[in-house]
C-alpha cells in the first residue's frame, strides 16, 4: 500500500482540486480517498452545524461518501474515480481520538491518498505535497509545523505585485522540487510522474 498526503497552506488553495486530479490521472491505483476537517469549537464534528453538545460524544465522526453529484469535496473525489471515499471530521486538536477508525481504513485500502496536513503526526506517508498560493495570505499552523516534511511544492504561478507572507520562512522546503500550476490546471504531467515514480517503491517494499 502507499500513501500520498496532500496539504496546503490555507483553505481553497486547490487542496481537493490536486487530490481529484491525480485520482483521476491515476486510476490502475484504485485509490481510497480520504478528506480530515477540524472544526473551532462550537461546531458538531457529525454535522458541522453549529452546537453545544458534549465533546465526548460528538468529538470526532468518520462517514463514507456515496453521493456522486460532485456538490462536495468528497463526491468530487468519487466523480474522479476513487473506489472509496470518507470523510473524517473531528474538533481541532482531537485527531488522535479518531486515528484508531482511521487506520482501519487505510489496512483495508490497496492505495491512500489523503486531503489533510494534521494527519502527518500521525501517519508517515510515501509521498507529502504541499501546495503554496502566494496570493492567500493566510499560513496554518499546521502547514507551517510540517513544511520541512513535504517532498515537493505545488506552487500556484505568482502574480505581479503579491505581498510575500509575513512571519513565515520557506527555508525548510528549499532546494525540495517546485511545480508550478496555472489553476483551474491542478495537475500537471510532470507532477503525475513525481506521484507515479514515488509510488513504485512502495509497491514493491509490500510485494505488489
Amino acid at each position: 500500500m502507499a500513501i500520498v498526503v496532500v496539504g496546503g497552506h490555507s483553505r481553497s488553495v486547490g487542496k481537493t482540486s490536486l487530490v481529484a486530479g491525480l485520482i483521476a490521472a491515476l486510476p490502475q491505483y484504485n485509490w481510497t480517498a480520504l478528506k480530515i476537517t477540524q472544526y473551532g469549537h462550537g461546531v458538531c464534528s457529525l454535522d458541522g452545524d453549529s452546537c453545544h453538545c458534549a465533546t465526548d460524544d460528538h468529538s470526532w465522526a468518520i462517514s463514507e461518501e456515496k453521493d456522486r453529484s460532485g456538490e462536495s469535496d468528497t463526491s468530487r473525489f468519487l466523480i474522479a474515480g476513487a473506489t472509496r471515499v470518507w470523510w473524517v471530521r473531528t474538533e481541532q486538536g482531537r485527531l488522535a481520538e479518531a486515528m484508531p477508525t482511521v487506520r482501519r481504513r487505510l489496512a483495508e485500502s490497496e492505495n491512500v491518498i489523503l486531503e489533510s496536513n494534521s494527519v502527518l503526526k500521525f501517519v508517515r506517508p510515501d509521498l507529502y505535497l504541499t501546495i503554496l498560493d502566494p496570493a492567500t495570505a493566510d499560513f496554518k499552523k499546521s502547514a507551517q509545523e510540517f513544511l520541512d516534511r513535504a517532498d515537493a511544492v505545488i506552487l500556484h504561478a505568482p502574480k505581479a505585485g503579491q505581498p510575500a507572507w509575513t512571519g513565515v520562512s520557506l527555508k525548510p522546503v528549499a532546494g525540495r522540487p517546485i511545480f508550478e500550476i496555472h489553476p483551474p490546471e491542478y495537475v500537471t504531467a510532470e507532477i503525475v510522474e513525481l506521484v507515479r515514480h514515488q509510488i513504485a517503491p512502495a509497491k514493491l517494499r509490500t510485494g505488489d
